[in-house]
């Protein structure tokens, strides 16, 4: 039978938690600073997205094509399930894209041999971890260099903070770094309060991102809990937003707001929409500039 803890300790108490949260929510800023944004239509704008397609009946020519618009527009990464990891990193070999795959994805659609393994031996919340734990492991060995995994946000709410923080370091720990490891939160879900416990767990847990939504439940990303979240982590941390970008302006909102990546599955449009903006203002630098060089009239 697997091990769930192993020699994993309990990082706080719950005490301990409480005060950590406490201390983050009293020290927040008054007001809160504003980012600066990579041009809109230059490449380090197009690096700062995660070309993503996560449905679940995802085809093998849509993850042919999600993989070839992420190379051509060379996007940070790909964002895909566990199934089609292997054949976006063979598409994505000899480019500079990662492949991150989800993990935890709480949808029933682990299969059955995978629910009879481990039902009969665990509760559910313990059932997830094994199976979030195993679906990295499996992720990392199939060659993604990116995991984005969802928090158990039912015990967040629920001040379960230990065994929080034990289900993303049993993720962290079967994948160390280099390995980058995000966290979503599903904000939506959650009270400030709450989004605050969160950003600190993942922390303690040596989380390399807190991202915001998985996009499938609820209101996605905001310019107010990308504030938020930006605010509560330390440096070494980033914010990924995700949920409902859908164009140039939300992603600078966004990225002004603290978010260093973005998620979306529309970064084909988004980078064309920011390739024309970036034309249309150089044609207006340069229309005022011959303007400006006009011989006067005689």
């Amino acid at each position: 039978m697997d091990s769930v803890e192993g020699d994993m300790a309990t990082r706080y108490t719950q005490s301990e938690w409480r005060t950590t949260f406490e201390d983050a929510e009293r020290n927040l800023p008054s007001s809160f600073p504003e980012y600066k944004v990579p041009t809109p239509g230059t490449p380090d704008f197009a690096k700062c997205i995660d070309h993503t397609l996560l449905k679940l009946d995802a085809t093998q020519d849509q993850i042919d094509q999600l993989c070839e618009e992420a190379r051509r527009h060379e996007f940070q990464s790909v964002c895909v399930r566990l199934s089609w990891v292997e054949r976006a990193v063979k598409n994505l070999r000899g480019s500079e894209v990662a492949v991150a795959c989800v993990v935890g994805f709480h949808e029933g659609t682990y299969s059955v041999s995978e629910k009879v393994k481990y039902e009969s031996a665990y509760p559910v919340d313990v059932l997830i971890l094994l199976i979030a734990s195993r679906e990295a492991s499996i992720a990392v060995s199939a060659g993604a260099s990116e995991l984005d995994m969802v928090i158990n946000y039912p015990l967040l709410k629920q001040q379960r903070y230990s065994q929080v923080y034990t289900d993303i370091a049993a993720v962290r720990n079967g994948a160390p770094h280099p390995i980058v490891l995000k966290v979503i939160l599903e904000t939506s879900k959650l009270s400030r309060s709450d989004i605050i416990a969160g950003c600190r767990v993942a922390e303690a847990a040596n989380a390399d991102f807190v991202k915001t939504s998985t996009g499938s439940g609820g209101q996605g990303a905001t310019k107010e809990n990308v504030r938020l979240m930006k605010s509560v982590i330390g440096p070494r941390m980033k914010v990924k937003a995700s949920g409902g970008v859908k164009t140039v302006n939300e992603c600078v909102v966004m990225m002004e707001a603290g978010a260093e990546r973005i998620g979306t599955s529309n970064g084909v449009w988004i980078v064309k929409e920011a390739q024309t903006l970036l034309e249309d203002a150089s044609d207006a630098t340069g229309d005022k500039a011959r303007k400006n060089n006009r011989p006067l009239e005689s």
